[in-house]
Parts: C-alpha cells; sequence; structure tokens
C-alpha cells in the first residue's frame, strides 16, 4: 500500500514539475534576429552633357614687338556659346570628380590700336582690330555635394587643365581707309575654374543640372605681323562667366 502511494505521487510530482516547464517555456520570449539590412552603392560612374552662354571679361590686348609694347584701348570679347561633354565617378554622396572637354564657339574681338600718322589727318589716332576667337578647354573638376532635400542637390567644385585658343581673321582697318589682315595663331594655356550650382535627380539614374562657372583660359596670340617692325598681337588675361545647363546619367 505505501508503494502505491509512493508511486502515485511521485507521478504527480513529476506531471506538476513537467506543466509548469511547459508553462515556462510558452512564457519565454521568441529569439530575436537581426534582420539583414541592405547595403545601397552610393559610388559609381556617370556621363554628362552640357551648354551653355558665357560673357567674357574684357581682356588685355597688345601689340608687342622686341623692342616695345603698344597696349590697346576699348578692347571687348564679344559673348558666345559652349558646348560639352564629360565622364566622372562618385566616391559617395558628398564628393565626385569628373573630366571635361567644352568647344567654346567663336567670338569676336575688339581693340583700338595707336597708328600715330596714319589717321592725323581725320583727327583720329587708332586703327580699328578686330579677330575672332575660339577657345577648346580640357579640365579635371572635383565637386562637394553638400546635401540633398526632395531631389535638389547644391554643390560647390574647381577644376584645373588646359585649353587651348585659336585667332582667326585678324584684321585692322585704318582712319584713312587702309585695311587689312594678318596671320592666325594659336597656343596652349593652363587654365582653371571655379564652379557653384544644384543638380535635381528625376529619376534613380537621371539628374539635371544648372550651374554658374567662372573659367580663366590664359592667353591667346595672333600670327606673325610685319608691320611696325615685327611682332604679334597679345590677347591677355581672357577669363569668363558661364552659364550651363547639362544633363547627367549615372551607371549606380
Amino acid at each position: 500500500m505505501r508503494t502505491v502511494k509512493t508511486t502515485m505521487l511521485a507521478a504527480m510530482l513529476g506531471a506538476g514539475i513537467a506543466a509548469s516547464g511547459t508553462a515556462f517555456a510558452a512564457d519565454m520570449p521568441e529569439p530575436y534576429v537581426e534582420p539583414v539590412v541592405p547595403v545601397i552603392a552610393t559610388g559609381g560612374w556617370y556621363l554628362r552633357g552640357d551648354i551653355g552662354y558665357k560673357w567674357y571679361n574684357n581682356p588685355s590686348i597688345s601689340f608687342a614687338t622686341n623692342t616695345y609694347v603698344d597696349e590697346w584701348n576699348n578692347s571687348s570679347l564679344d559673348s558666345t556659346g559652349l558646348i560639352g561633354a564629360g565622364a566622372g565617378y562618385r566616391f559617395n554622396d558628398h564628393f565626385r570628380v569628373d573630366g571635361t572637354v567644352d568647344y567654346e564657339f567663336q567670338s569676336g574681338v575688339y581693340g583700338e590700336g595707336y597708328c600715330g600718322g596714319c589717321g592725323a589727318k581725320y583727327g583720329v589716332d587708332h586703327t580699328t582690330e578686330t579677330a575672332d576667337i575660339d577657345a577648346w578647354t580640357f579640365l579635371v573638376n572635383g565637386y562637394v555635394d553638400v546635401g540633398t532635400w526632395s531631389g535638389f542637390t547644391p554643390y560647390l567644385g574647381a577644376g584645373i587643365g588646359t585649353s587651348y585658343l585659336q585667332t582667326s581673321n585678324v584684321a585692322f582697318v585704318n582712319p584713312d581707309g587702309v585695311n587689312g589682315s594678318w596671320e592666325s595663331g594659336s597656343q596652349w594655356n593652363f587654365a582653371w575654374a571655379l564652379m557653384a550650382g544644384v543638380s535635381y535627380a528625376f529619376s534613380p539614374n537621371m539628374a539635371v543640372d544648372l550651374n554658374y562657372r567662372y573659367l580663366n583660359l590664359g592667353d591667346a596670340v595672333s600670327g606673325y605681323i610685319p608691320a611696325g617692325g615685327g611682332g604679334v598681337i597679345n590677347y591677355d588675361n581672357i577669363s569668363a562667366n558661364e552659364i550651363r545647363l547639362g544633363l547627367r546619367y549615372n551607371f549606380y
């Protein structure tokens, strides 16, 4: 009889322990599994194309020989347009670089050169000097994207490189009506630029870009001029302000 009671007590005790263990397991929270967050690529290659309008600052123009320099007066360089293309790489959300090639359409240059006796009887002491200048620029640029708000990304940038300036249609008209033309010339220069603008991403891969650029192109030169003892016309300190509209295609 005692054995039966002992057996029943053990069975009841075991059932109670099992029931409490089950209840304890049910009360324990489910194990937490850290979700895998996908890594979004912010870097990658892009292509760009630009058009723009530019207005030049007045250059310094002179006729220079081995013995003297004749500084011209009232010099100016007409406004013109430009077209460009480039490729770049975006390293992260805030820094990118690109290389650009721009062609700046032909622009007319004007100046007044001293002409001593050739116009004395007309009460004019200068000739009217004209030419056309066109330019290629090749720049490596770096940009800092400040941030992005509702698809708009303002940025600042700077670039360095080289320019190729070519003069053509170099001509003169004296007060007495005598006129003529001189040889064309060309020259490579160091060039640099400063930019500020804003882009707008209207799709994951496309963005439109509006910016201002200050560009210093260096100097241009005519061909050899046999007059006045022989020399060249120097068109120095050629710089411009540009408004540019571009499109960027991102491969990321």
